[in-house]
């Protein structure tokens, strides 16, 4: 066991993973946030992402993922946290300033909100938007809605690019393909 598992176990975390040198943890969501500000005492100063997972028909349903890392980048971690559907989670912007966007954007993308954020709103799709775009209920093609249709255009873009699309076809058959792909 490495040394950082050690002291990630000491924080009292359930369950510390090492796996091809990367350390994860599975944390409670109550206790997300004490062990949140557990690790930046340790030293993982840097909060580089926030992700979620979709286990559509588990219980729960989501599962948080934050990856943090030391200034000297000597140190990576992993942090887990199961969230059922409607459930808030507790944001780490008071921790790390940088969650702010990254708590946005998976609210925007799977509809998981966070509590006490200061500004919890969409930041990719427009407001108003009644969808969540990367939940695994969410059709491949796409839900009609009420704005136009200004992403498609007689002419492709990239044409000639490494991807082929087919101009005034349904959503479906008009995705981007690689080249030489049906």
């Amino acid at each position: 066991m490495s040394i950082l598992a050690e002291e990630l176990q000491a924080l009292g975390s359930p369950e510390v993973v090492e796996f091809r040198g990367e350390t994860t943890i599975q944390v409670e969501l109550k206790d997300l946030f004490s062990t949140m500000e557990k690790c930046r005492d340790l030293g993982f100063e840097m909060l580089l992402d926030i992700s979620s997972l979709d286990h559509m028909g588990e219980e729960p349903r989501f599962e948080m993922v934050y990856e943090l890392a030391t200034l000297d980048d000597s140190k990576h971690l992993r942090v887990k946290s199961k969230v059922a559907e409607d459930v808030e989670v507790p944001s780490v912007v008071q921790i790390w300033k940088t969650a702010n966007w990254h708590e946005r954007e998976v609210y925007d993308m799977m509809g998981i909100t966070f509590s006490d954020h200061p500004q919890m709103e969409r930041i990719l799709m427009w407001e108003g938007f009644p969808f969540f775009p990367l939940r695994k209920d969410f059709p491949l093609a796409g839900k009609e809605s009420e704005m136009p249709d200004v992403a498609f255009s007689g002419v492709a873009p990239l044409e000639g690019g490494p991807f082929v699309t087919s101009p005034g076809s349904t959503r479906e058959s008009g995705e981007p393909r690689a080249k030489g792909e049906s």
